[in-house]
Formats: C-alpha cells, structure tokens, sequence
C-alpha cells in the first residue's frame, strides 16, 4: 500500500511538472533594429576633351590650265565639371550584439520558454520596423509572443581628464545605448508589455605622460553594455509581464502569462509505518 501511494505521488508530481513546464509562455528575442541618418561628404572632378580634323585636296590640269583646291575643318571640344557636398541617406539594419545578454537573463530567470528569430532578410527598408508583417511572414515559428526591441539612441564617448595630484591623466571609452522594447502576442498582436531600457559600459586607462598612446578594450565596453541593458530589460518584463527572477526553472512558474501561485496544502498528512 505504501510503495502504491509512493508511486501514484511521484506520478503525479511528474505530471504536474510537465504540465507546468508546457504552459510556459514561449518567447522569441529579436536583434535590436536601428535606424540612422547618415552624412558621407563627396568630391566629383570630370574632365573631357575631343578634338577632330578633316581635310581634302584635290589637282586638276589639261591642256590650257591648271587647279587645285584644298580644304581642311579642325573642331576641338573641352568638358570640366567639379561639385562637392553632403550627401545624406538613412543606414537601417538589426544590432546583432546587445540580446544574447537578454536571452540569458530570460533563461536564468525561469518561467518562459525561449524560441530561436529567423533572421530579417531582404532590403533595411521601412518595413524592418513592420514586425506585425514579419510575424505574419512566420519569422517566430512556435513564438507565443515577440520581444520587439529598436535602437532609440546610441553613443560612444571618449574623454579624458587630469588627475588632482600629478601630471597623471585618466582617458576613458564609454559606450550609452538606450532601446525602447515591446512584448507582442502573436495570436493577438496585443502589446502585453511596453518599455525602455538603457545601459552603458566603461573602459577607463591611466596616462602618466601626455602623447601616450591609449588602446581601449572596445570588447569589455559592449559586453558591459550588454549586460546592463539585459538587467534593466528584464526589470521591466517582471513587473509589466510577471516573469519571475530566480535562478532555478522550478520556481515562479507561468501559466497564461500570469504567475503561478503555489497552493498550500491544508490537509492532514497520514504517515504509514
């Protein structure tokens, strides 16, 4: 009777695991998309030149007189063309860097399932930003919901400033990426959470003389970039969505894109010896 009742307990813990694990919401993470206005300055020099000449010649003589006639026609023809300037256009595409962080905090925080984005393909046109087409064009297959995320401001900076004592001077590289997010269902296309999120990183050198040759680590910047935005982002998916922060997936699960509640069990227990 025991080892029964032991097994039908473990059955139905099995169960229960399962079932919570299939409610969990799945999520699929694009990369970053921006968009900038860019200014290249051109200098277009264009010189031509055609030149021709014809000519003819023509003798004739009989018995009482004598002619001849000759004739040339040369053309020359110069081209010069020189303009300089701005020229602007709108560089579009998806960062590729700054999500893998957030997938990671997604994973590490437990109660949602991640699916892996098709890539966007085709031209950077407008349409990059049309995530409802892209949805439609089945680019999250199995994807209960999209985490939508665009480039709203991005920035390096390098700076350098004096030491109070000393000729010593410190030289930094910092990196300030701001992204506005947006968490889509993909039955619905209801926008279940909407939010901005920043981060930043620093690399910072000391310079005992001046003229000093600096090499920042660009590397260390981004990835501590990365990992700030990731902590801010998934602050904001916990409290407008409800993903639980833990380290372990058996904690806080998800049903419905709610939080599971664990229900105490107020029965009396019977002990079989």
């Amino acid at each position: 009777m025991l080892n029964f009742k032991k097994l039908m307990a473990g059955l139905f813990c099995s169960a229960a695991a399962f079932s919570a694990h299939a409610a969990e919401p799945r999520i699929a993470v694009t990369d970053l998309t921006y968009e900038e206005k860019v200014s290249e300055y051109f200098r277009v020099v264009s010189a031509s030149s055609k030149s021709s000449v014809k000519g003819s010649y023509s003798e004739r003589e009989t018995d009482r007189s004598y002619s001849q006639r000759g004739n040339i026609n040369a053309k020359s023809e110069s081209n010069y063309y020189e303009a300089e300037g701005f020229y602007t256009y709108i560089d579009r595409g998806e960062l590729k860097t700054y999500t893998a962080d957030l997938k990671g905090a997604l994973i590490k925080g437990g109660g949602v399932s991640l699916v892996q984005a098709r890539p966007y393909v085709g031209k950077p046109m407008e349409k990059i930003y049309d995530i409802i087409g892209r949805i439609k064009q089945g680019m999250y297959p199995g994807a209960d919901y999209v985490l939508f995320g665009t480039v709203s401001n991005i920035q390096f900076r390098q700076e350098s400033n004096q030491l109070q004592y000393g000729n010593s001077m410190t030289a930094s590289l910092s990196l300030d990426l701001v992204a506005d997010f947006s968490l889509i269902n993909t039955k619905t296309y209801e926008i279940k959470a909407a939010f901005s999120a920043s981060g930043s990183g620093v690399d910072t050198k000391i310079i005992s003389r001046a003229g000093d040759r600096v090499v920042f680590n660009r590397g260390k910047v981004m990835q501590e970039t990365s990992r700030s935005l990731a902590d801010a982002a998934y602050d904001e998916i916990l409290v407008q969505f409800g993903a639980p922060r833990g380290a372990n997936r058996g904690q806080g699960r998800m049903q419905n894109g709610q939080p599971v509640v664990p229900v105490q069990n107020t029965e009396p227990v019977t002990v079989y010896r």
